[in-house]
């Protein structure tokens, strides 16, 4: 019973978060012509608005982002064409983060730099995991596979550590940045104010919530080892 409680409790902190992100933004996705204009429209107006010419509004299937190498913030397709408050409060906590970068902003710095380390380390880590088990058979040696399993674990959650270190970052792209645009600008139909800081908050999370998802292959990683 205990193990049950257990798994339950993990199973909670590691897809309530992801849920509660997606249920947010979805439900404000609708009616999706709530606004005059488009979230991609709204994000070259405070980019100009903040003497970003620069900065492109691109539209991208891997998620809303800002690239802060390539200078562009990065809208889906639902956000990029939308005009309901999801796509446009979205839009805003993007160009947010583009502003951080323009102040150097020393925590969005650092994201930047981790996440480019990040990736080939998550990658390493899948590789060590798969490896260890020929490492146990040819060395003949449990405690030799189990520090390259306990390494691969570690490398694995890298993801997850570094979004959490880093959501004050998101936090701020969200309540310091993209709020007081939205407000100072008008942009917001008056009772959609307090849904629209809903909408930054899973906006700040959604890396976060899905870095928690990586911690699921670490739990099939270790179901497939332990066999």
């Amino acid at each position: 019973m205990l193990y049950l409680v257990f798994i339950v409790a993990i199973a909670i902190l590691i897809l309530g978060p992801s849920y509660w992100v997606k249920h947010t933004l979805t439900k404000y996705s609708y009616p999706d012509d709530r606004y005059p204009g488009t979230g991609a429209e709204l994000a070259r107006i405070l980019l100009d608005w903040a003497n970003l010419q620069a900065v492109k509004v691109e539209v991208t299937e891997q998620g809303d982002h800002y690239d802060p190498i390539e200078k562009a913030v990065r809208l889906t397709p639902e956000k990029f064409n939308g005009k309901s408050l999801t796509a446009i409060t979205v839009a805003a906590h993007e160009v947010g983060h583009a502003i951080q970068d323009r102040d150097g902003y020393l925590p969005l710095k650092l994201r930047t730099r981790l996440v480019q380390i990040a990736a080939p380390v998550e990658k390493l880590g899948a590789a060590i995991l798969m490896i260890a088990p020929f490492i146990t058979i040819i060395t003949r040696a449990p405690v030799t596979g189990a520090l390259f399993f306990a390494g691969g674990l570690l490398t694995l959650g890298t993801a997850t550590v570094i979004h959490l270190v880093t959501l004050p970052m998101e936090l701020h792209a969200s309540f310091a940045r993209a709020m007081p645009m939205l407000q100072h600008g008008k942009y917001l139909i008056q009772e959609d104010e307090p849904h629209a800081r809903r909408i930054l908050r899973a906006a700040a999370w959604t890396y976060v919530s899905a870095s928690l998802m990586t911690l699921l292959n670490i739990g099939r990683w270790w179901a497939i080892l332990r066999r």
